[in-house]
């Protein structure tokens, strides 16, 4: 089950990775403020996490790739320039859109008050979502239907919160105490339904795709968007159209099947912060 202890995680080997980043480009500055500046110079400098899989991660040539990587290569397209990916960890992606070593950050960035006071956010491009997960043939429509159903949930989790605020008193909650044995609890059949998130969902996808596993209700949605410093007014709004069209003309949801073996769902609003 290692590979579900690597959700709640962030891995040793990518923190090193964006360390040796860090010495690389910290003397070198991306200076770019609108896109005629990033076309002139002919590169878009993007922050991606390395360490949240599918939304970041690495390939076997020790390349970020995922969503986020993906998103950034079509931003990169639209603009008609290079892209260079700069690894970054939850704890230093900001500063290194602050202190320029990134033109913008496309890293699984929740929308939330105390970041908007540092950074420009984009409308949401992707969602991180919670949701109760259990087989397509599980018939689970409302809430008032998990009565019945042995839902597995780690302790204090985010997801066990969610969960217990809609469930209907007597509901059968299992929680244990971390996602790895949660999740095996849904996989080996002690119980039949799972609280998690669209990361859980994947794998599971991936790698039990005979569970046929889907979301059944909605819990919580985390909005995520791009970060641009302050002032990159012009390029947050260059984002804003480039989402808008991404979405409408479906290559969004190409590169939410391709990572999460689903089409993208609706994205959330901006929220009120």
């Amino acid at each position: 089950m290692s590979i579900f202890k690597s959700i709640s995680r962030r891995g040793f080997g990518a923190l090193a990775l964006a360390g040796l980043v860090a010495a690389s480009v910290g003397a070198t500055s991306a200076q770019a403020a609108t896109p005629d500046e990033i076309k002139a110079r002919g590169k878009l400098t993007v922050g991606v996490m390395t360490d949240y899989p599918p939304f970041g991660g690495i390939d076997a040539q020790q390349q970020p790739e995922g969503y986020d990587a993906d998103v950034a290569k079509a931003l990169a397209d639209s603009l008609g320039v290079q892209l260079e990916l700069v690894p970054v960890t939850g704890p230093n992606r900001i500063p290194y859109l602050l202190t320029n070593k990134v033109d913008v950050l496309i890293a699984t960035l929740g929308i939330t008050a105390p970041r908007a006071k540092q950074v420009l956010y984009s409308n949401p491009y992707s969602t991180l979502t919670i949701s109760v997960l259990a087989p397509k043939s599980l018939e689970i429509k409302t809430p008032e239907d998990l009565k019945s159903v042995t839902i597995s949930v780690s302790r204090a989790s985010t997801e066990q919160a969610a969960l217990e605020a809609v469930a209907p008193q007597g509901t059968p909650i299992k929680i244990f105490d971390d996602d790895a044995t949660s999740i095996q609890a849904l996989i080996s059949g002690q119980t039949q339904a799972l609280g998690a998130s669209t990361v859980v969902l994947a794998h599971l996808t991936k790698s039990f795709p005979q569970l046929n596993i889907e979301p059944k209700i909605l819990l919580n949605q985390q909005a995520n968007g791009m970060a641009f410093r302050k002032a990159d007014t012009e390029l947050r709004d260059y984002a804003n159209t480039f989402i808008e069209k991404i979405v409408a003309n479906g290559e969004l949801s190409k590169i939410n099947e391709k990572w999460f073996g689903f089409p993208l769902e609706k994205l959330p609003p901006m929220p009120e912060l």
